[in-house]
């Protein structure tokens, strides 16, 4: 494969085909974006015309010039027309307002050329461009780079993100009615929904959560130990790795334990598409040994939203069957724009390796570095990384050792308790920069809204912890900005609170901390086995009752804090004393619920018995 990682077989068959000159007599109906150039030629008519009798007969030769609007110039000589008229019209972006008083007026709208120029790669399974479900030429090309790339047997491309690997992997592994998985609890909606369409049964592993940061990571060890002994007739266990605070373990031991108990190991490694391609990146779950893997490669690397992968490898996985799951889980017009972003994507890695990802890690190292010089703000990192010296080229922070310690996230800073474990957080992405206000007065909610206000906008945040996602598309300029805008708000807020003469607490200590992204059960490793089917619970089967007295009976809805929308308990699922008492302190804490008829939450409907 060595002497073709350089080439990108489905994208360069999109520009063939563009530069073919062929007429369509195929879908899309828009032509390779014939119809909007056709307008903007109308457009570009009517505006010569117009400028042609303001200027009287000096100007019949360029009339005729500027008439035909065939070129990107003839386009912007157009715009500046418009905007010479006072009309406040332009071209390629774009609203052209045409017609008279007695016609009454039209409105054309035109995609910029940009859009234009991709509507032209915008196409169908013609000859050349291969079939994503029966692939034998440029995409069955391209898939096997990709697995030559990220290290897998067999690549497949996914049109409709990682929720389409995961339904397929589910629907592949649960091969007939009441299939037990298990599956770590906090995963993505798309795995319920799979669970759904197979109509397999749950057994949920409780994610172990880090005492230090009070965020749950994936299944401990020990918990994926027990639950297979005591489920041998499981078909697979699926986790998720990264969260999505970039936090993981190495997985290798639970693909050890998964492999003796001959089950496949599943990952949705949607945040990770990145992972192992590089010495300062985690390593990948293939790497590890996992046997299905999907990736969004839209999401840390460089495809179009959208744009994913599932690689698989070894013997575990029925690739006949998968093959055929994804043909019901994916369109039978998939994207072609879509599948050749992640042709170029895969691409870029396998021609600038380990480069490819300089530029974002050297912006990411300064703004840590940076971080180091405002004692306020606090970066989150596992125990290892937590013991290492602060980055080279940083200064101690104003405010003495500890102040300093807190701001490189060194173990001093934190108290004795909230030290962290190495048992199940040990790996962090470097580009996931997940910081919090040290002096508990800006939630996260709060320092989110702030950084936006100053032009940053985060990936995410909880009560207590703000997300910023670097990657290899990341600059210098975009860390300077960020920590300019953290010397903002940090400056305003000490301003703030000169002028009052106190300060307000607004995030809890770290005992108390209650984040609606881990919906985790203390004392209970895993569930029961709870079945999903897409027949809905039928009301004269359900009763309300108030949620004191609910342990031990069935939910016949699903609670759903949300964000991010992680289920707390699943319909069908025996509810426990446990499950009640996060409930009611999540309910208390203000958080929102999706999927629960009482959004008071002071009951709940149960299954009749």
């Amino acid at each position: 494969m060595e002497h073709k990682c350089n080439t990108a077989p489905l994208y360069e068959a999109l520009l063939a085909y563009r530069d073919s000159g062929q007429r369509s007599f195929h879908v899309p109906g828009h032509k390779n974006g014939q119809v909007y150039r056709r307008l903007l030629e109308q457009a570009g008519q009517r505006l010569s015309v117009s400028q042609t009798e303001s200027n009287h007969r000096n100007e019949g030769a360029e009339k005729e010039k500027q008439s035909l609007g065939r070129s990107v110039t003839d386009r912007e000589k157009y715009s500046r027309q418009a905007e010479e008229k006072g009309d406040g019209n332009e071209i390629g972006g774009l609203t052209i307002h045409g017609g008279d008083e007695a016609e009454g007026s039209a409105t054309d709208v035109v995609p910029v050329s940009a859009f234009l120029e991709m509507m032209r790669l915008d196409v169908t399974e013609i000859s050349g461009t291969d079939d994503l479900h029966h692939p034998e030429g440029v995409i069955r090309e391209a898939q096997q780079l990709a697995a030559d790339c990220f290290g897998a047997e067999e690549s497949f491309f996914l049109v409709g993100g990682s929720t389409a690997g995961n339904l397929s992997l589910l629907l592949t592994v649960c091969n007939e009615p009441n299939s037990l998985v298990l599956v770590q609890r906090n995963v993505h909606k798309s795995v319920i929904h799979g669970l759904m369409l197979a109509g397999a049964r749950a057994v949920f592993l409780e994610p172990w959560v880090d005492p230090a940061s009070g965020l749950a990571v994936m299944p401990s060890l020990e918990t994926v130990q027990a639950a297979v002994q005591a489920y041998p007739e499981a078909k697979a266990i699926l986790v998720t790795l990264p969260n999505y605070y970039g936090m993981g373990a190495d997985l290798t031991p639970v693909v050890e334990v998964c492999h003796e108990a001959g089950i496949p190991l599943l990952v949705d490694e949607a945040h990770g598409a990145h992972y192992g391609q590089h010495p300062e990146l985690p390593a990948s779950a293939l790497s590890c040994g996992a046997d299905g893997v999907v990736q969004s490669t839209h999401k840390m690397l460089s495809a179009f939203t959208m744009g994913a992968m599932l690689h698989v490898q070894g013997p575990r996985i029925n690739r006949s069957l998968l093959r055929q799951r994804l043909a019901m889980v994916q369109s039978s017009s998939p994207s072609y724009p879509v599948m050749a972003s992640l042709d170029l994507a895969r691409r870029l890695l396998h021609v600038q390796g380990a480069n490819t990802f300089t530029a974002g890690l050297a912006a990411v190292g300064a703004f840590k570095r940076g971080l180091a010089e405002l004692p306020r703000f606090r970066l989150l990192q596992p125990a290892e990384l937590l013991q290492q010296e602060p980055p080279a080229g940083a200064k101690p922070a104003a405010g003495g050792n500890s102040e300093a310690a807190a701001a490189a996230g060194r173990p001093e800073a934190l108290p004795a308790a909230a030290k962290p474990s190495a048992a199940g957080y040990t790996a962090q992405d470097p580009f996931k920069a997940v910081i919090y206000d040290g002096t508990g007065v800006l939630s996260g909610y709060g320092l989110q809204q702030q950084l936006e206000a100053c032009g940053c906008v985060p990936e995410m945040s909880d009560e207590r912890y703000v997300v910023l996602l670097f990657s290899l598309g990341s600059t210098l300029g975009d860390a300077e900005h960020l920590l300019q805008a953290l010397r903002q708000i940090s400056l305003a807020q000490e301003q703030s609170q000169s002028l009052d003469g106190q300060s307000q607490h607004f995030t809890k200590d770290s005992e108390n901390y209650i984040s609606t992204w881990n919906n985790f059960q203390e004392g209970t490793p895993f569930s029961e086995p709870i079945p999903f089917t897409l027949q809905p619970i039928m009301e004269e089967d359900m009763t309300e009752v108030s949620i004191e007295k609910c342990v031990g009976l069935r939910s016949a809805e699903m609670v759903i804090p949300y964000p991010p929308g992680i289920p707390l308990v699943y319909a069908g699922e025996r509810i426990s004393a446990s499950m009640i008492a996060r409930i009611k302190l999540l309910r208390d804490e203000g958080a929102r619920f999706h999927g629960i008829s009482d959004t008071s939450l002071q009951t709940l409907k149960i299954i009749r018995e």
